[in-house]
Order: structure tokens, then C-alpha cells, then sequence
């Protein structure tokens, strides 16, 4: 920051968000300003840059009338902040929206770099590298298999949600819950991002609880019967008859014919999203703080409570 510029007003920055932005929340006005203060600041470490934001959260707390929310969105950018340290190796999976947004963030500031899961079916792990490519972050897709493999090179993972639970557990794209397995057994932070809309009362013990899992889900389908009239059978089976006597049909074994597989058979007879257990997640950050999944229990028992 220059000698003789005014020192930061971080209050006047975040007011000015709320002014000039109608629909923005008071966390997120906090947020901004927070990010206008370490543009504006002249620290030359981690610790004086965080000692800084600490207090710019502290000065903007004493000018607000209500600072519970406007706590919430401080302490959630510090803990980013705080998140990712320089040439961080980060793992994420499929395309979260949020995710997206904080990679993009912590770009800006450091130097990180991406692994992202394929994320089959639906192979939307492709999605979040190209956005990622496009932006300058150098990230590379990775087979879902291959996670365990990719570990080892991983400071942290980090992923998105489609909900959080009552028992502070996760529901996500489908493979969230072995890659936390993985992580938990490497020693890796797992971190979930999630807004607080994302906050259900749900209690699943297990995958099969899910409100998404029926009975169609992991099926095994049945083989078709050959068709005995068909030319095409027949020459078949007439070649193979005199090789293979124990191929011929019989009451108890018809002829079967094997099942052609596709992409779309294998989407439709497998889940889109599974269940982490909350003791495989280190932190869950949102809208309301940094939360364990312990807090994320107390959160929706308060809330549910009135």
C-alpha cells in the first residue's frame, strides 16, 4: 500500500457492496471487503496478512448493529485464506459450482494446483478441468480409479455437496465416499463446501437410506433368450453343435444371448450420489462458519429447535 494513500475503510467497502448491490447478503458484503483489504494491505507473511484480515473482521464487527452473520462470512474467507497455503496439490471431484469459485479465488492469491476425478457416469470431472485449464490453473484429470494412486501428491481434498445432513454426513456425487476412505487413510484433510440451504434433516445409516437409492439401482439384469428361428441362430448353432455338445439347449438351459452393455445402462443401473460418514470429514465450511460435523448437528438442532 502506498505511503500516501488513506488508510483501508473496510467498513466503507463493505457498505458500499451492500449499497450497490441489491441482493447481496451481509456475509458475502463482508467477504468482498475482506478481499479489497488484502489488495489494499502491504503484508509480507501469512501471519501478518492473516493478523490483518483478524482485525479488519474485528473493526467491521464493532460498526455493525447485528455482526452474528456478518461473523460467519469473516471467519469462512479466513479460514480459506488460512486453507490454502502456496503450491498447494488439491483434489476435487466432479463439478461443484462453489468449488469452482473458491479455486478460482484462491488462484488469484496463490499458487495451487488441481487434481480433478473424471467422475463417471456423467463425467463432469472434464467440466471442472476445462474451466480450470481456461483460467490459468494448472490442473489435470484423473481416472476414478486412480485416487488412491493420485493421494500421495495431495495436500487436501476438496469437494462440493449436494447435502449436509443431520448427522453432519454428506451426500455428493456418487465416489465422495471412497475418496474420503482413501484420504482418511492417507491422513488428508477431507473438507466439504456447502451453503447452509444445503442443510437437511436427514439422518441415513447407511447408502440404502438415501431418498435417491431404489431398487432399479445396482440390478442384475436378466439375460435374453435367443430367438431359435432365426437364421442367424441357427447357423450359429449348428456350427458349435458338433464342437460343443454341451451348448446345446435343453428345458433347463436355453440358449442365451449375452447382453450388449452401454454407457447408458450402466448410468441408469448405478447411483448418482452417495454417503459420507461424518467421522471421514474434517471440516465442513458454509455460509454460517466452519463447521465439524459435530457442529453441523448442533447447527440444524438449534435451527429446527426455533
Amino acid at each position: 500500500m502506498d505511503a500516501q494513500s488513506p488508510p483501508f475503510d473496510i467498513y466503507a467497502a463493505s457498505s458500499a457492496s451492500l449499497r450497490t448491490r441489491r441482493s447481496i447478503s451481509t456475509p458475502l458484503a463482508a467477504i468482498l471487503a475482506l478481499t479489497e483489504l488484502i489488495e489494499n494491505s502491504d503484508a509480507g507473511t501469512m501471519f501478518e496478512l492473516v493478523k490483518a484480515l483478524n482485525d479488519g473482521a474485528e473493526d467491521l464487527k464493532k460498526q455493525t448493529s447485528n455482526p452474528i452473520s456478518l461473523n460467519a462470512g469473516c471467519e469462512l474467507f479466513i479460514a480459506f485464506v488460512t486453507l490454502f497455503p502456496h503450491d498447494s496439490a488439491i483434489l476435487t471431484h466432479s463439478y461443484s459450482r462453489v468449488v469452482m469459485q473458491t479455486l478460482l479465488l484462491a488462484h488469484k492469491r496463490k499458487r495451487i494446483s488441481v487434481f480433478v476425478t473424471e467422475a463417471r457416469p456423467r463425467g463432469l470431472g472434464i467440466k471442472t478441468a476445462e474451466a480450470l485449464t481456461a483460467a490459468g490453473v494448472p490442473s489435470t484429470v484423473i481416472l476414478d480409479s486412480a485416487v488412491a494412486y493420485v493421494m500421495d501428491k495431495v495436500d487436501f481434498v476438496l469437494v462440493g455437496s449436494e447435502a449436509v445432513v443431520e448427522s453432519g454426513g454428506l451426500v455428493n456425487a456418487v465416489g465422495s465416499n471412497q475418496i474420503a476412505i482413501i484420504a482418511r487413510a492417507a491422513n488428508k484433510p477431507f473438507y466439504a463446501l456447502a451453503e447452509s440451504y444445503k442443510f437437511h434433516r436427514l439422518f441415513p445409516l447407511s447408502q440404502y437410506d438415501l431418498p435417491s437409492h431404489n431398487s432399479k439401482i445396482l440390478s442384475f439384469p436378466r439375460p435374453l433368450l435367443a430367438d431359435r428361428s432365426s437364421p442367424i441362430n441357427t447357423s450359429l448353432h449348428n456350427s458349435t453343435s458338433s464342437t460343443n455338445e454341451s451348448s446345446i439347449p435343453t428345458k433347463d438351459k436355453p440358449d442365451l444371448v449375452p447382453p450388449r452393455i452401454t454407457q447408458e445402462q450402466i448410468s441408469q443401473n448405478n447411483p448418482d450420489v452417495d454417503y459420507t460418514r461424518p467421522d471421514l470429514i474434517s471440516l465442513v465450511f458454509s455460509d454460517v462458519g466452519s463447521l465439524t460435523p459435530e457442529g453441523v448437528s448442533q447447527y440444524l438442532v438449534g435451527m429446527f429447535a426455533g
